[in-house]
């Protein structure tokens, strides 16, 4: 147990603003996506927030790299 100056002090999280965007997806994407996440506390939305900003991540990387 936590006391005193030890103890974490509670913040409310901020959500960050979002826009909804209406995409297609080929359906062996979804399949696959779906599987992925599975039995798994993900849905598919946080799935692919999370890939588009890794593969964001790897873009600029190779820009770093590449000049």
């Amino acid at each position: 147990m936590l006391c005193g100056d030890d103890m974490k002090k509670f913040k409310i999280p901020v959500v960050p603003p979002t826009t909804n965007k209406c995409i297609r997806f080929p359906n062996n994407i979804i399949s696959d996506v779906e599987n992925a996440i599975r039995g798994k506390d993900c849905t598919f939305t946080a799935f692919v927030v999370e890939a588009v900003k890794v593969a964001l991540e790897n873009l600029k990387d190779e820009e770093t790299h590449n000049n």
